[in-house]
């Protein structure tokens, strides 16, 4: 009877799963020579390895596994959504401090952009978060320059240019702006401000205030509340 052999995955997704960066974050780490594989520094992020099996360290430290933890964070206008920004900007990471160790961003929200931002230990939750084909909804809050049109509206959801919105509500409309609520299920780079910008209503305000069933609420900007899992496990399963 021939033994099961043990699965084998790539460095990089090795080092995402035990929750101590994203997979892009891995890579750089591995390309920078940080990782070693049973005492040998491995630059090649595509290097399989058995989880488990070898022993693998960054800065000739061990990782292990993170407890599961989820927060909601309301991020701020000005700062982006990444550990490290090459031009010096300030980050959610540097907003987080401490309460942000060992956490990995679900999705972005660009420089400009406000409102619920997840972060999370489980890069295996983020996946499935932000994962097209698993349409999990976000929902924004956007005000725009002019009269936004219903027929606008129709074509955000109809698709522009291969984006497009699951719904487009027109909440209050002016000569000088309007204000709109709009239901993603796809995050796409700038996906909101790019329609909007083909339609000739360029973005004001952009906030999100609903991932799923995981809601902004009263969060004020760099504030932040842990998620309990089983508020996560009500639509992510």
């Amino acid at each position: 009877m021939s033994r099961r052999r043990a699965a084998t995955v790539r460095l990089d997704r090795a080092l995402s799963k035990l929750g101590i960066a994203s997979r892009a974050q891995a890579r750089r780490l591995v390309t920078d020579g940080r990782v070693r594989v049973a005492g040998h520094t491995v630059r090649d992020p595509g290097r399989l390895v058995v989880p488990g099996h070898g022993r693998i360290t960054v800065d000739d430290v061990t990782p292990t596994g993170r407890p599961w933890r989820t927060i909601a964070f309301h991020k701020p206008r000005g700062i982006v959504t990444t550990h490290r920004d090459p031009e010096g900007r300030p980050t959610v990471f540097d907003v987080l401090g401490d309460a942000g160790r060992s956490l990995v961003a679900v999705g972005r929200l660009d420089m400009a952009s406000t409102g619920l931002l997840l972060l999370t230990t489980d890069t295996k939750l983020a996946n499935h978060l932000t994962d097209p084909a698993n349409a999990i909804v976000r929902r924004y809050v956007v005000t725009v320059r002019g009269a936004f049109s219903d027929q606008d509206a129709a074509e955000m959801m109809h698709g522009i240019d291969g984006l497009s919105a699951r719904s487009v509500i027109v909440r209050k409309r002016s000569a000088r702006e309007t204000h709109l609520l709009v239901e993603l299920v796809e995050g796409k780079n700038r996906e909101i401000r790019r329609m909007l910008e083909a339609l000739e209503h360029p973005v004001t305000k952009l906030m999100r205030v609903a991932f799923g069933a995981i809601e902004l609420g009263t969060l004020q900007p760099g504030q932040w509340r842990e998620v309990a899992r089983d508020e996560i496990t009500q639509f992510a399963d």
